[in-house]
This record gives structure tokens, sequence and C-alpha cells, in this order.
């Protein structure tokens, strides 16, 4: 998602659930009455149209799919190919910094804009919009600064604090300390059958890994810098990761991490604000606030081919086996020439690092400064949405690599684009 001390303590105002959440739909769950805030209100017919609204935030569904858009009045959601709005829910009381998804279903997690008079910016709201009322809700002594959603799991992210909750009773299940988390970077697996977790560890550079499920966490010293940005793949093997140099992208895997693979965005530092992984893990997208999204092409292998594409499937990838690092065979195949190498990489280990990084295979030009978040869509697309409002689909020669071609543009704020 783009958008003082806390302590480590929540408050009392959690509500519980009587209800048994399903990995189908979770709106068929009932909740008690019992503390429920009221339903928003929805002036959307009513609204001057010549109002302003700003964006607040951005975010991708689970499957990235959909994306979600916190902004000045409330929160709206997207389709992504093509790119529609579904629906949006506008209040008086003020907007939402942080808007959940939980895949395409109708429960989400927002957390209140400072000028929201109603939802401040510490209290995590689970909404239900078929109910049209909150479920639950966590209040904190600082601001959230943000929340993940699993099929099981809710996560909420403080600035040295991380928290589980059990989606079902809302229980509280794991606390894990970080390091100071402005950005609120942590990230989930989405296979039914493990629960992986990524987030700052207590040192700079690091990236401390949870496999709920095995009883494993594994401490990745990515980075020599401050961690800027990371992502999991769907299965939770494999970990991309960014520092706020920004220069160099670096993969591990989650299990024993080892680094992989090393790819360069460039040369001169830049802000890395999203890093994608292609469900197929063949390619990884990066955008960063110089203005181009750079696809790479990777040389990881994929186990359980099938369980890349079926989320549900039982059977997954070599993280499965759980009894001993021999069964991990070796995640990195030969290098396949697809990222162009430098002319000088014969003088590996004499001349500087960067004469033999490997560079992008694909990019795609953007406006200086805006910070984009990216996804891949079907077709060897890849779906970029930004925070002036814009969204691009974009496409690439999966052989020859080079500058992307613009498949469609779109300004999403404006309401020409919304539900009729």
């Amino acid at each position: 998602m783009l958008a003082g001390s806390p302590s480590s303590h929540m408050s009392s105002s959690v509500l519980t659930s009587q209800g048994i959440f399903t990995t189908s739909r979770i709106g068929s769950s009932e909740f008690p009455n019992s503390g429920a805030s009221s339903s928003f209100t929805q002036p959307m017919e009513d609204m001057n149209e010549n109002e302003e609204t700003d964006l607040l935030s951005i975010s991708w569904n689970q499957d990235y799919g959909c994306f979600a858009a916190g902004t000045s009045h409330g929160f709206r959601i997207y389709n992504c190919e093509p790119c529609k709005e579904t629906f949006r829910r506008d209040l008086k009381s003020g907007g939402f910094k942080i808007v959940e998804m939980l895949f395409r279903c109708n429960i989400l997690a927002l957390v209140g804009a400072v000028a929201n008079s109603h939802y401040p910016p510490n209290k995590v709201l689970i909404w239900d919009d078929h109910q049209s009322r909150c479920i639950g809700e966590f209040t904190f002594r600082s601001d959230v600064r943000g929340v993940k959603l699993r099929r099981d799991r809710i996560v909420v992210v403080l600035e040295h604090k991380i928290y589980v909750y059990n989606f079902t009773d809302l229980k509280l299940l794991h606390q894990i300390e970080t390091l100071a988390n402005p950005r609120g970077l942590c990230c989930l697996s989405h296979y039914s059958n493990t629960f992986v977790l990524a987030c700052p560890g207590l040192h700079k550079g690091q990236v401390r890994v949870e496999h709920f499920g095995l009883n494993v966490t594994k401490l990745i010293n990515a980075h020599d810098s401050q961690i800027a940005c990371f992502t999991l793949t769907l299965d939770g093997l494999l970990l991309a990761t960014a520092s706020v140099k920004g220069t160099l992208i670096r993969i591990f895997n989650t299990m024993d991490g080892s680094r992989l693979q090393e790819v360069r965005r460039g040369v001169d530092r830049a802000e890395i604000n999203s890093i994608a992984l292609s469900p197929n893990v063949q390619w990884l997208a990066a955008s960063s606030d110089k203005g181009t999204v750079h696809v790479f092409s990777l040389r990881v292998r994929v186990f359980g081919e099938d369980s890349v594409t079926q989320p549900n499937a039982v059977q997954g990838p070599a993280l499965f086996h759980q009894n001993s690092s021999s069964s991990l065979d070796p995640l990195i195949s030969p290098n396949t020439g697809a990222n162009p190498n430098s002319s000088l990489s014969f003088m590996r280990g004499v001349l500087p690092k960067y004469f033999s990084s490997e560079w992008s295979f694909a990019q795609f030009h953007l406006p200086e400064y805006t910070p984009f978040i990216v996804a891949f869509g079907s077709q060897n697309s890849v779906i970029i949405v930004g925070m002036d409002g814009s969204f691009y689909k974009c496409s690439f020669d999966q052989v020859h690599g080079g500058e992307m071609v613009q498949q469609e543009y779109v300004r999403f704020l404006k309401f020409e684009n919304r539900p009729r």
C-alpha cells in the first residue's frame, strides 16, 4: 500500500465473533450487535460532483485483480481488467488512509484518516459491506501503519509491533516486535495450507519471516540499508526485497534465507514504491520515484507448478516438505540471458559491482516522483496504479523485452468511471 513511540498494548474494545468464517464466503457469518458501529452514511447521490476528492492510499487485493482507493471522502473499489469502479462508500465524517480488501468478498479492513472525525487513525474497523455495518474493531494507543488480511487471519501493523489475530473470533494469536516501521511494511502468503508472514526484523536491513505452520522463524539480512519494500510469492516460498537505496532488488528462499538472485534497477538512489512477482514466478516488476517501471526475468525454479495457479491446492512447492532442508532442491536455474548483463561482466570481481549486474528486461516510463504500485495482469501485461489517480495497463514482449506497449489508460477518480 502507498500512503510517537507506540505502546505494545491495545485497548479492550475488540468485538468478538460467534460465527465461523469460511474460505469461500465470509459474509455469511453472524455477529452480535453489541458494540457494532452504525452503518456508513452513503450520500453519493447528494454529493456535489465538483467537490474535489483527494487520493489518500491505493492497494491491491490478494490476487491483484482489484484495487482499493482510500479517499478524503471514503473509499472506492475498482476492477483491473478492464479498469472499472465497482462500488464506493462516501462519508460526511471523512476518509480512510488504509483500505484492505479480502480477495473479492464483502469484508474490508478500514483505518480512518487524521481528518476523519468518526473513525480515528488508531482504530481498525472490520467492515461487512453486505450487512453495511462494522462487525469488529481494534483500538490501539498509536496510529495503525498497516493492515493485512487472509481468509483466516487479521494482521495489524503498528510502528514497532505487529499483532496477528484469528479471523473467526478475533483472538490475539501472535505479537512480533520490529524495528521502527513507519511504512507499515508487512506481507503474507495466501495459500490455505500454510501461513507465512514477512516483516522488518529488529536490525537495519533485516527481514523476519515467520512460517507459522512449521513453527520456523528465519531472519534474513537482506540489505545493509533500511528495508524500503518487499513482497512474498503467494506460497510464501520466495521473498523479494529492496532497500532505501533503491538500486538493487534481491530474491531469497524464505526457508533457509539463501539469496537466489540479484537484479539492478539502476545506479542512482531511488525510492522503490512497489515490487510484484508474477504468478508463475518468471517475472518481477518494480516501480520507483524515477518514473520507470522495470520488469526483470527471474531464474528461480518453481516447484509444484499447479500450486502456483491454485491457491487452495493441498500439495505445494518444496516449502511444504517440513522435515529436512535436503528436500529443498536448488531453487536457482542457469542464467537464461533474458536480463541484459553489462558487456563488462567478464570483469566480475575486478570492476565495481554494477558492471556485472543483471539489468531490467522491459521498461515503461511514467511521470517522475509520483508513487505507483505495480502488479502482473493477464497475457504478459503489467498493471500500474498511481497516486495521481492514473491507471495503466501495458504489455511486454517475452522474447525481446524493451519498451512496453501501453494498452489502457484511465483517470480512475473521474466521475464518468463510477458504477451506474
